[in-house]
């Protein structure tokens, strides 16, 4: 399989596994190993006093044991990672699976073509799957369709906070290790602005991709976890080697009756322990479940029991602090080797913060994927790993933010609480949606989904309970953000279905476009024009609007719907759909383009390319199919229905219905491979055009030196060759959002809402990567 969609389902050799394990530790660990700068230091912050009986830091250390066992080794790596899209995981992962399994999805242009798909894999036969009732009640009603996309956007927009607080805490922490080097005066006005140009620095660099200094963040992660590994043997071996028995559930018990209502409260900052789990999950697509899996068991686990251990065995000989801020990771340390390990604690903690960020930028890439987010410019930092991208104003908002959560909270405590909300929270999204596919996809007993959902989810209830309280104390920042993240998503969701269901109840019929020409005295131009739809049938109100008022278009006519479709990513020879509108005189068709939820759109050119490529070699299969297979009656219905032809075979074919009255025949087009992209000025992107455009002349002109190539398909193809030498037009609808009159106040403020993040984000042109000199929009008002 090529690596650019995906791992390969196949086994992996031990050698490629732990090849990969190893590469994991700076994609995957980065956040999760660096956990120990600020677990203690957040605990121990206000809410509980460390003293000479030791029964609070056992009780923490014995929390931190089984909340590490519990969550990422039982529930994560046991369980979760089972969960796998096609080898993709995350939030959108599971709803993807829950989606194609229960027709719960929200997405439009949905097809039955769309199941064909060889990403589209279900488990089990569902045909003779018995349906549970929570399936068969979860389809039915439409508002929980509803609830289960707002339940994925919390999630999603509680991933977005943790890239905001994430490389904030982590860097701070790790600075923070200068306050035993420092005077007091010296340390309050360094960790700040130290920790605010590692930032700045960090963002700075992202737009460079992940893939150039990439190679050096397994051998940090490593070094760090075995330096971790060492400090803690030494502390146990030298403090007190008795500290395993504080592993024993008992402490944990006796923690809270001493401690009671403030112990609880302290789980707040315990949780952080277990910050970067999700990533185990969320970077599931670019390794395997197996090496993940050996990695975490075989070397982060480990590391990080002995890390806690090797703490609490110091500090457990050790109370006279003169404030509870001491209780932390540098105190532990010795101070022979205590600037080493602060250069390579910062070392460390950019690698984790590196990875929350491009895992922020791979979640909103998803997001506007399922028109949830508004459009933002996707750029693709390397060609030979897929998912590895940049989004450059979703980066400097994320840098402003970090440095003003630096600046303005300070300190780990109110830190720890804003992030600890958010990484809680996540984790309740998954338990919940990992418990849905336990029942709707693996066809489980309800029971089996109920005991794992109420296990694990109150154990989580716990720690978010934990957080809730600290509102005022911190917590209230990834409420405030995911507030004001869901408001945008749901306003673009909203009127982007609103505005889809008003396409389809104003579209022209095929008749209409048929005789237009005889009516308005049509004029056809040279060239190709490919208007943009989001309409998988029909002819769009947008292009009646413009051939009524300027009674010309081109020689060839494409109806482009580029749409998602609930599935990690689509092989480039199952992206297109590609069929006819109106009889092939009229030299009018319609290409269906299908993409993933983590797929990136591709560049113009390779696009274009592709496009006429796949024009041409329909023309050829459906001329063969129409001689070989249709009857005459046959040949005299333009759009018989969607019919998927198989690229190697013409006999394979399945015949499928449109979701909408009109329908059209369509093939499903396997690909030639995509032109290089040049890089450089407007000299190599001509260079590139030219190259291109003569790729598909050559490619054309095989099909029509062929001896099966009958007169009508030669007229077509040099028809359709002469066109794509004209030139191609890109044609847009240039949208504006109106409600009716008599509206509720929340509809009026939700298309205000709507209008303003349209003007003031990306336009389609370039989310689609349109040229701006082929670019034509078309003004269309929208009265919702």
């Amino acid at each position: 399989m090529d690596l650019e969609f995906g791992r390969s389902p196949q086994r992996d050799s031990w050698k490629t596994t732990m090849l990969l394990a190893y590469q994991s530790l700076g994609v995957v660990y980065g956040d999760l190993s660096i956990s120990p700068l600020y677990v203690f230091k957040s605990t121990f912050a206000e809410d509980i006093q460390h003293s000479d009986t030791n029964e609070e830091i056992f009780g923490v250390l014995s929390f931190v044991f089984w909340t590490l066992t519990l969550i990422p080794l039982i529930k994560y790596v046991s369980i979760v990672l089972r969960a796998d899209d096609n080898g993709e995981g995350g939030t959108f992962a599971l709803y993807s699976l829950i989606c194609r399994h229960g027709n719960v999805s929200l997405l439009p242009n949905r097809q039955i073509a769309d199941e064909e798909l060889s990403t589209y894999k279900l488990e089990g036969n569902p045909e003779t799957a018995d349906k549970t009732r929570v399936k068969v009640w979860l389809e039915k009603h439409k508002n929980l369709h509803t609830a289960l996309l707002v339940m994925v956007l919390i999630g999603t927009c509680m991933v977005i906070g943790d890239g905001v607080l994430t490389p904030a805490i982590s860097v701070f922490s790790a600075v923070s290790g200068l306050e035993f080097s420092l005077s007091k005066n010296h340390h309050e006005y360094a960790v700040i602005p130290i920790t605010c140009v590692i930032l700045a620095f960090l963002f700075a660099l992202q737009h460079f991709g992940t893939h150039r200094v990439g190679f050096i963040f397994a051998p940090i992660v490593l070094a760090w976890l075995l330096c971790i590994s060492a400090l803690g043997l030494y502390n146990i071996i030298y403090w007190n080697p008795h500290v395993y028995q504080a592993l024993n559930p008992y402490y944990m018990f006796k923690f809270l009756k001493k401690t009671r209502k403030y112990g609880w409260m302290s789980l707040g900052g315990i949780l952080l322990c277990m910050t970067g789990s999700e990533a185990m999950f969320a970077d599931l697509g670019h390794f395997s479940y197996s090496a993940i899996q050996l990695a975490f068991t075989a070397l982060v686990y480990p590391a990080l029991i002995l890390a806690y251990m090797g703490q609490a065995a110091y500090l457990s000989k050790h109370h006279d602090f003169y404030s509870n801020s001491q209780v932390g990771f540098y105190i532990a340390v010795p101070d022979k080797v205590r600037w080493p390990v602060l250069v390579l604690a910062i070392l460390a903690s950019v690698v984790g913060s590196q990875a929350i960020i491009s895992g922020t930028f791979s979640i909103i890439n998803q997001s506007q994927s399922l028109s949830c987010f508004p459009r933002v410019k996707v750029v693709h930092t390397s060609e030979k790993i897929h998912g590895q991208i940049y989004i450059p104003e979703i980066n400097w908002l994320l840098m402003i933010l970090c440095i003003a959560v630096t600046v303005g909270f300070r300190d780990t405590k109110h830190m720890g609480n804003a992030s600890g909300l958010a990484v809680i929270t996540v984790m309740l999204v998954t338990t919940f949606l990992t418990s849905l596919v336990i029942m709707v996809c693996w066809h489980k007993p309800p029971l089996v989904a109920l005991g794992f959902l109420l296990f694990f989810g109150s154990v989580e209830a716990l720690y978010f309970s934990a957080s809730l309280i600290k509102f005022l104390e911190g917590a209230w920042l990834p409420i405030l953000l995911a507030l004001i993240l869901m408001a945008v998503m749901l306003v673009w969701h909203f009127t982007t279905i609103k505005k889809y269901e008003f396409d389809l109840q104003n579209k022209v019929t095929l008749e209409w476009l048929l005789a237009l020409g005889d009516k308005l005295g049509m004029v056809r131009v040279p060239g190709i024009g490919l208007v943009y739809t989001d309409l998988t049938s029909g002819v769009p109100a947008n292009f009646s609007r413009f051939v009524t008022n300027l009674p010309a278009f081109h020689n060839v006519l494409v109806f482009v719907c580029v749409k998602s479709v609930p599935v990690p990513y689509v092989f480039p020879k199952e992206r297109y759909l590609v069929g006819r509108v109106g009889p092939p005189g009229h030299r009018s068709y319609r290409c269906i383009v299908r993409y993933g939820y983590r797929d990136v759109h591709q560049d113009v050119d390779s696009f274009e390319t592709e496009l006429i490529e796949s024009l041409a070699r329909f023309i050829k299969l459906d001329a063969s199919y129409r001689c070989s297979e249709a009857s005459e009656q046959q040949l005299e219905e333009w759009e018989p229905g969607l019919t998927v032809i198989g690229s190697n075979t013409l006999r394979d074919h399945a015949s499928y219905d449109l979701q909408d009255s009109v329908q059209h025949s369509a093939a499903s087009v396997e690909m030639m491979p995509p032109a290089a992209d040049s890089p450089g000025g407007a000299g190599s992107e001509l260079a590139a055009h030219a190259s291109s455009a003569k790729q598909v002349r050559f490619f054309i002109d095989s099909l029509v030196a062929s001896p099966q190539a009958d007169k009508h398909v030669t007229e077509e193809l040099e028809a359709l060759s002469a066109a794509r030498e004209a030139g191609t037009a890109f044609i847009l609808g240039h949208s504006h959002v109106q409600c009716k009159p008599g509206s509720s106040v929340v509809k009026k403020l939700t298309v205000v809402g709507y209008n303003f993040l349209r003007r003031n984000c990306r336009g389609p042109d370039v989310v689609l990567r349109v040229p701006p000199a082929s670019l034509l929009e078309v003004g269309m008002v929208y009265v919702l």
